[in-house]
């Protein structure tokens, strides 16, 4: 059995019940619980802040995966130190990655730098030794729902082979349509951690029956 880690997406979820949908994740036997902060500058649309978050976090006791796709991430860091387990930084967006990266490291938590699918690799590997993980987003973002770009996954494929030539234990995240046609294809490519979201909340069976299938998708 594989020991990927499924963090579920609240971007598709129903925000009309999302204190429910959280408590359905976690009880559904989610790792982690994925929540992007989108500021309507660096991607179109705008999600919500951190009063939302906050409020999410006395739901549950799911890790918080923030993922900011936000314009200078680093004014943003201090909002979420309380309530992140991780918190997720665009290389596109933060020209000085490494000062951020170590900035989150020094508030106790786990620093991720995310990587979009025109970005090439070279962008981030004087950063690798600085990140505890590294997400690559298998779609162009911005919204929830759309199909994976497989292209990406060689992508994956290259930066598993890359952290492992230096021995880095950095995990893998891949953020963008992952579905059980395709979750295998995921782990095969080098990924630990897997953010899934219209194919947890959005789809005719229970949060944790889709859970469960993608678990047995995986492998």
């Amino acid at each position: 059995m594989t020991s990927i880690k499924i963090a579920p997406s609240i971007l598709t979820a129903d925000f009309g019940r999302l204190a429910d949908e959280v408590r359905a994740a976690e009880l559904g036997g989610a790792d982690m619980l994925h929540l992007d902060v989108m500021d309507g500058r660096f991607v179109p649309n705008i999600t919500f802040g951190a009063v939302v978050v906050d409020a999410l976090r006395k739901v549950t006791r799911l890790p918080f995966d923030i993922h900011l796709m936000c314009v200078e991430p680093e004014r943003l860091i201090e909002q979420y130190a309380e309530t992140a387990d991780t918190i997720n930084v665009h290389i596109e967006v933060s020209p000085h990655i490494n000062r951020t990266l170590d900035t989150i490291r020094k508030m106790g938590k786990r620093a991720g730098v995310c990587i979009n699918p025109g970005t090439s690799l070279t962008a981030i590997e004087e950063s690798l030794a600085d990140a505890d993980q590294v997400m690559v987003m298998t779609i162009n973002p911005g919204w929830g729902g759309q199909q994976m770009l497989p292209a990406q996954l060689e992508k994956v494929a290259r930066l598993r082979r890359l952290l492992d030539e230096f021995g880095n234990p950095a995990e893998i995240e891949i953020d963008g349509g992952v579905k059980t046609t395709n979750i295998a294809d995921c782990v095969r490519a080098g990924a630990n951690v897997v953010v899934c979201g219209s194919s947890v909340f959005n789809e005719q069976k229970s949060v944790a029956e889709n859970i469960a299938e993608l678990r047995r998708a995986a492998g």
